[in-house]
This record gives structure tokens, sequence and C-alpha cells, in this order.
């Protein structure tokens, strides 16, 4: 895979460095685009290693730094079981984050599954989109930054390696079947992931390293590896990972 003009990797000794690396990214982002436009949009994603980032914050200084009211959360994607779910994305946002700080509850937008089937909740999470960014016929949604996550087998979002998701290339939410967990998702595509301002991937650990080695360094193979889908058209990709991770594998850029 050719690295990108605008792809960097940020190397942090770990997660805790990690996730005070991408707390003040995101709050220097976040104010830069506020000032600018008055208003900050943010796709989340789930998993455990975006937790202490979120964490981070919901505490000061972090907490006191950011303009609640101008900012916006949606989610990259979402597990079809209920919102107050162990295993619900938006559950562990909101214990972790959205509990603690003082954002309006219009502006938060968790993708309405659980009380319906997936196809259902994508398109109205696409519809949802639509209307929050002002989007005519054929737009696609600019989010100031969409945070991702990888699985070990590269997969990123809930767009998983031989998915039919990875092929759309119109729908700006889908519901595909994952095969290999046996279970539906709802996910935002790779177009829209792809036209965010900025991309960030936190990644860490040992057991991802080999899999982000092919990913940057392998050969072009979104079917197997889709976190290679992720190009932004027109913004910034950025890896922040930790030793754990570049141990024998890629070579850090600071």
């Amino acid at each position: 895979m050719m690295k990108q003009d605008s792809e960097s990797i940020l190397l942090c000794r770990d997660l805790e460095e990690m996730s005070r690396k991408a707390a003040e990214l995101f709050v220097g982002l976040l104010q830069e685009t506020i000032a600018s436009r008055g208003r900050f949009s943010a796709a989340l994603s789930g998993g455990s290693t975006p937790v202490p980032f979120y964490s981070l914050l919901a505490e000061n200084p972090f907490r006191d730094r950011v303009p609640w009211s101008m900012v916006h959360f949606f989610w990259g994607d979402e597990r079809c079981v209920p919102l107050d779910h162990a295993d619900s994305n938006y559950r562990m946002v909101r214990e972790v984050l959205l509990d603690k700080i003082p954002i309006p509850k219009a502006n938060v937008h968790p993708i309405p599954v659980g009380s319906m089937d997936a196809q259902t909740a994508a398109t109205l999470y696409e519809k949802t989109l639509r209307k929050s960014f002002d989007l005519g016929k054929g737009q696609t949604p600019r989010f100031d930054l969409m945070l991702m996550g990888m699985g070990e087998d590269g997969h990123t979002a809930s767009l998983f390696p031989g998915s039919t998701a990875l092929e759309e290339t119109e729908r700006l939410v889908v519901a595909p079947h994952v095969a290999q967990l046996g279970v539906d998702r709802v996910t935002l595509t790779a177009p829209v992931i792809n036209e965010a301002a900025n991309v960030v991937f936190l990644i860490s650990g040992r057991a991802k390293a080999n899999v982000l080695r092919e990913v940057l360094e392998g050969d072009y193979d979104p079917n197997r590896l889709p976190t290679q889908l992720i190009r932004p058209r027109d913004g910034k990709l950025l890896f922040i990972i930790d030793n754990l991770v570049t141990e024998s594998t890629v070579t850090p850029e600071r």
C-alpha cells in the first residue's frame, strides 16, 4: 500500500500516552473548527481501546476546554443490541463520557438499533445524517473527526473482510451481515469515512502488529484488509499507535 502524503503515524509509549495525545488532538481540532465554523462533528468508535481517551475528555483539564454545546457526536458503527445493552457502543461512550459532560441531548446522535431491524436502523440513521448535515441529494457528510479502530482481522467500523458493505459507493449507512460473527451490524460506509476532514485510528496491542504492517505496507487488498479502504479524499489520516504494535513492524514517523 503506497503511503499517502496526508498519512502519518504517531508512536506512543503505551495506551496511556496514546489516549492523552488523542485528547490533545481532539481538543485542538475542536477549538480550531468551532472558531471558524461554530460547530464540531465527530463520529465515535466502540471497543476497549478508546475508553481511556473518552475518560480523559470527561475530566479536567480537557473537559473545561470544550464548548460542549457546539459539539455533535455520531457513531461509526453499532451492534444490533438495545442502547442500554452491555455490548452497545453507545452505552460505553455514555457511561464513560456523555454522562459526565454538559453536552445537550439533541447533540448526541446514536444509531437507533435495538427496537428495530438493522436495515431499518441503517435507513433511519442515513436520514439523521442528511438532516444533521443539511445534505442535498447525492451529497456526503463531512465529519470534522472520524475516530476509528482496527480489529485483528483488519476490519474497521463494521466493515469486515469479504463483506458486501465494502463495495458500497452510494449509501451513507448500511446494515451488513457479519458472517464471521453470525450477526448484523449497522455501519457508516467507506465513502462517508473518506470524506472526513480528519480520520484518526487508535491502535494498541501486539496482537494487531502484523495486520497493521500489512495494511500499511502490503499489497492493496481491501476485501481482505478493509482498513486499506480508508484513504481520505481531501483530509488527513493519522494512526496513533503504541510500542506493542510497532515491535518489529512499522517504522514510525513523528
